[in-house]
C-alpha cells in the first residue's frame, strides 16, 4: 500500500498520517578544552523531544525519541494506535494548592494538568467545562476525549491519570476522525 509503514506505531495517532516531524529541543552546559576549543566534556544535558503530525498538527504521545531514533512507547502505542476515541464527562476533585491559577487564559490547561497530569495536557483532549471551589479542593469539571482499545481500558486510563478522586458520569464511544488524504498515510 503506498505510504505505509511497516511499523504500525510510526503514523499518527489520530488521522493515521505517516507524515512526523520530530522537534528535538536540547539544551546542554559543556567544559570546553583550553586548547582545541572543543567541548570536552558534558556537566549538564538535557533533551527533550515531540513528534508531531503535519497533517493533523497532533503531538504523537506514543513516539518517543531514543538513541537517535523513534521507538514506540510500550505502555501507550497500541492503546492509541489501534484504539477509538471515547469522550468521557467527568469530575476530578485536586487540592486547590496543586492548581497555579484558575483564572485568565492558561486557566484550561492548568486546571486540566492539575486534575489529569501530564496525560491531561499530552495526551487527551480535556476541556475544562467549569470549576468549583470548595473550601481547600478544587472540582474540575471536563470533557476529556482519549483513545482505548475498549470501554473498560478507557476507564482504567482515566482513573491511573487522575490527580484525585475520580467521577466518569458519562463514557461513549465515538468514531475516528477521516483519514488523511492520499498519500499522507490514510487508514489501512
Amino acid at each position: 500500500m503506498p505510504g505505509s509503514s511497516n511499523l504500525p506505531w510510526m503514523r499518527c495517532y489520530r488521522c493515521w498520517s505517516t507524515s512526523l516531524e520530530l522537534h528535538v529541543h536540547y539544551d546542554g552546559v559543556h567544559r570546553v578544552d583550553a586548547t582545541t576549543g572543543t567541548p570536552a566534556q558534558a556537566v549538564e544535558e538535557h533533551q527533550e523531544a515531540v513528534v508531531q503530525c503535519l497533517d493533523c498538527m497532533h503531538d504523537q504521545p506514543q513516539l518517543l525519541f531514543r538513541d537517535g531514533r523513534l521507538v514506540a512507547d510500550e505502555a501507550r502505542w497500541e492503546r492509541l494506535v489501534m484504539g477509538t476515541p471515547w469522550v468521557a464527562s467527568c469530575t476530578v476533585t485536586v487540592p486547590a494548592d496543586e492548581v497555579e491559577s484558575c483564572s485568565g487564559p492558561e486557566a484550561g490547561e492548568m486546571l486540566s494538568f492539575a486534575a489529569l497530569g501530564d496525560a491531561g495536557t499530552q495526551e487527551f483532549f480535556s476541556h475544562v467545562r467549569f470549576h468549583t471551589h470548595d473550601g481547600d479542593r478544587i472540582v474540575v469539571h471536563l470533557l476529556v476525549e482519549l483513545y482505548a482499545r475498549d470501554q473498560d481500558e478507557a476507564s482504567r486510563v482515566l482513573e491511573e491519570s487522575a490527580q484525585g478522586p475520580l467521577v466518569i458520569t458519562s463514557l461513549a464511544e465515538e468514531s475516528r476522525p477521516p483519514a488523511v488524504s492520499p498519500g499522507g498515510g490514510g487508514h489501512p
